[in-house]
């Protein structure tokens, strides 16, 4: 089955302070999942605000969470305002405690039981990419702290300069990892859509993923928990501790893989300054002349000897050595004077 063509459509927030930018949403997508993924990359909101104090709206009609995109007529390139609910208020103008922004918070700060629901965040962070939101689809990457994305969403933003800070340590492509996800049969409508080659686990983050960086394939921490191997399980290529990446880890692991980052940035850089400091010494030594001895200056030290050119040495058999020299240079010093048509030949002589 052929799946669903995406929708361009241009999401904004002004009351997050979100800018209008351009997103290529699923037409399945309901609204309350779209929420999520707008709001998850807004960490700060999570411990203040709830889910449903926010809703989105086109053309100032107020759209249902429970309702597809497609389901709610909305049209290519429609604008999708994210807002934010305004409850309270006696209709006398009068105060209504939200007079400033921190007040306006604090109202709905003991809102415990409906902030947003933990499961539906992990499993917006496994199932979507990590800069579009959008649901991953192959080819996808993974950069060096374990984040995953679509491959085209990441290229684009990293040529067009977009990339947001936290994502400031990816430079360029060698910063990105291909991978290869296994898909699920029959996966098109489900929440999850990969899993692991070995065990089948789901990759929706209640289970361990690791990347092994060598051949990109992703498995589950417990199929190479329980099979003991140096080769990856499904290409055979051997690997390495050093080529195993947890895939969106907790703090503690992102905080080692970016030491290690760092660390192998920092030994490439100190290669590169070592070659560079090498052939800018040969270029720029002294230069190559032999002394009365012979001897060659090679980097400020005489190393070797240099043997003068002598024509008699490369003289073909049977030649008489000061003929052949005698083609090369003069042999044979005299007091005659030689004009420019004939060396032979001196004055007087012709």
């Amino acid at each position: 089955m052929e799946p669903a063509k995406k929708l361009q459509v241009f999401i904004k927030s002004p009351d997050l302070g979100i800018p209008t930018r351009a997103l290529a949403v699923d037409p399945g997508l309901t609204f309350r999942r779209l929420k999520l993924s707008v709001l998850s990359r807004a960490a700060r909101l999570h411990e203040t605000l709830a889910l449903e104090s926010f809703y989105f709206s086109s053309g100032g009609k107020a759209l249902l969470d429970s309702s597809t995109v497609s389901g709610s007529g909305i049209l290519p390139l429609s604008t999708l305002t994210l807002r934010l609910r305004i409850s309270g208020g006696g209709g006398d103008g009068g105060a209504t405690g939200a007079e400033s922004r921190d007040c306006y918070l604090n109202m709905y700060a003991v809102k415990k039981p409906d902030k947003v629901d933990p499961n539906e965040t992990r499993l917006t962070k496994w199932t979507t990419c990590a800069l579009s939101f959008e649901p991953l689809a192959p080819p996808c990457v993974v950069d060096r702290l374990g984040n995953v994305f679509n491959k085209e969403r990441l290229v684009e933003a990293l040529l067009g300069k977009k990339l947001p800070k936290e994502f400031s340590h990816i430079r360029g492509l060698k910063d990105m990892i291909p991978v290869h996800l296994s898909e699920i049969p029959g996966s098109e409508k489900s929440g999850t859509r990969f899993q692991c080659p070995i065990t089948g686990q789901e990759f929706n983050g209640k289970y361990g993923f690791i990347v092994l960086r060598g051949c990109g394939h992703v498995l589950s921490s417990k199929a190479l928990k329980e099979v003991k191997s140096s080769a990856c399980l499904v290409c055979h290529r051997e690997f390495s501790d050093s080529d195993k990446m947890v895939l969106n880890g907790t703090a503690e692991e992102v905080k080692a893989l970016r030491e290690r980052m760092e660390e192998e940035r920092g030994k490439l850089r100190e290669r590169k300054e070592k070659k560079e400091k090498k052939l800018d010494t040969r270029l720029s030594g002294t230069k190559h002349l032999a002394d009365e001895k012979g001897r060659l200056p090679v980097h400020g030290k005489q190393e070797g000897t240099v043997k003068k050119f002598k024509a008699v040495d490369i003289a073909p058999a049977h030649a008489t050595k000061e003929v052949y020299a005698s083609i090369f240079t003069s042999s044979r010093k005299s007091d005659f004077k030689e004009t420019y048509s004939c060396r032979s030949l001196p004055l007087g002589r012709n």
